[in-house]
C-alpha cells in the first residue's frame, strides 16, 4: 500500500492561486515542489454524503491515464486536518504558464461557438485552424484523452480543464499533462450506491450504456461514449481506440488501485469492477470494430 501523507503541516505558498469551480484549492510546497490541494467539493447530487469521492477519483484516474502512456499530471493522496486532499504537482514553472482550450478556441474568430462551447465539430474545427502547435499532434492528442476518459467515465472534460503550456519569453508551446480528472469514476456514488450496482447487472449496464455521457455535444447532444466510438468514422478517433485499447493493462490499474489508500474493499472492488466492464463492453468492442474496419 502507498504510504498515507500528513499534508498538514507543509508550507503554504500564498502566492499560488488556483481557479476553477470544483472544491476549495490551496497551494503548498511539499518536497520542494509546489503542489495544488484539493479538498472535497460539496455533493450536488447526492445529498446524502457528507463529500464527494472526487479526490479519491482524481488520484486514481490521473495514475490510470499514465498506465496508457498519456502525459499526465502527477497526483498523490493525503490528508490536510482531518480532511482526504489530492496533491497535483503544479506544471507552471520555468515561465509556463496554462493556457486552457477555450482561450485558445476564442481566438478562431469565425468559430461558429464561443470558448466554452463543446459542441464536437466546433472542437476539431479549432484544432485545425489554430497556429500555435501542430494541428496533427493536437488532434491525436485529443482523441486519445478522450478515449481514455471513456474508459474511466469522465463526464466533465470540457475546454477549461486541458489545455497548453506557454513560455511567452521563448515562444514554447508544449500540450499540458491531462489534468482534472476527477470527474471519473463515479464520483457521486457512496458505498452503498456501490454496492447496490456490483449486485446488479443492470446498474452496470447503465453506467455503460446510458451514463454518464462526454461533456462533449453532437448537434447539441451529450456524446454517448459507447455508441460513439462503435459508430464514429473520424480517422483521428479510431486510431486512439487502436492505440489506447492496445495500451490498457488491467494487471497496472488493479495494482494502483489496491496500493490506494483511504478507500474500502467495497470501493476499490467496484473501480476494478467498473474499468473491467467499460474496458470489455465498450473499448474492446470498438477495438474489435476498427480491426475489422482496417
Amino acid at each position: 500500500m502507498n504510504k498515507e501523507i500528513d499534508f498538514t503541516n507543509e508550507k503554504l505558498n500564498k502566492l499560488r492561486m488556483y481557479g476553477g469551480a470544483n472544491g476549495n484549492k490551496i497551494g503548498i510546497i511539499y518536497r520542494g515542489n509546489n503542489y495544488m490541494l484539493k479538498f472535497p467539493p460539496k455533493p450536488t447530487r447526492n445529498l446524502d454524503i457528507s463529500y464527494t469521492n472526487s479526490c479519491i477519483s482524481e488520484y486514481v484516474a490521473c495514475h490510470v491515464f499514465e498506465t496508457l502512456g498519456l502525459n499526465t499530471q502527477k497526483t498523490l493522496l493525503g490528508r490536510y486536518g482531518e480532511k482526504i486532499t489530492v496533491a497535483c504537482q503544479d506544471f507552471e514553472a520555468d515561465g509556463f504558464l496554462l493556457k486552457d482550450f477555450a482561450q485558445l478556441k476564442n481566438t478562431i474568430i469565425d468559430s461558429a461557438q464561443e470558448g466554452y462551447g463543446t459542441e464536437l465539430s466546433d472542437v476539431l474545427e479549432t484544432i485545425q485552424e489554430q497556429q500555435i502547435i501542430s494541428p496533427v499532434k493536437l488532434e491525436e492528442f485529443f482523441w486519445q484523452m478522450f478515449v481514455a476518459d471513456a474508459l474511466l467515465g469522465n463526464f466533465d472534460r470540457h475546454n477549461g480543464n486541458w489545455g497548453f503550456l506557454i513560455n511567452e519569453s521563448t515562444s514554447e508551446v508544449k500540450i499540458a499533462p491531462v489534468f482534472d480528472c476527477g470527474s471519473c469514476l463515479y464520483p457521486q456514488l457512496d458505498e452503498n450506491g456501490m454496492r447496490q450496482v456490483l449486485n446488479s447487472r443492470e446498474s452496470i449496464d447503465e453506467r455503460l450504456y446510458v451514463f454518464p455521457n462526454s461533456a462533449l455535444k453532437q448537434n447539441g447532444v451529450k456524446i454517448n461514449y459507447a455508441q460513439f466510438l462503435m459508430k464514429t468514422e473520424c480517422e483521428g478517433c479510431l486510431k486512439a481506440i487502436k492505440t489506447i485499447g492496445g495500451r490498457i493493462d488491467l494487471h497496472k490499474i488493479n495494482t494502483i488501485i489496491e496500493d490506494t489508500p483511504y478507500i474500502s474493499a467495497t470501493h476499490k472492488l467496484f473501480f476494478k469492477t467498473m474499468i473491467k466492464e467499460r474496458k470489455e463492453h465498450i473499448i474492446d468492442r470498438a477495438l474489435q470494430r476498427v480491426r475489422l474496419h482496417v
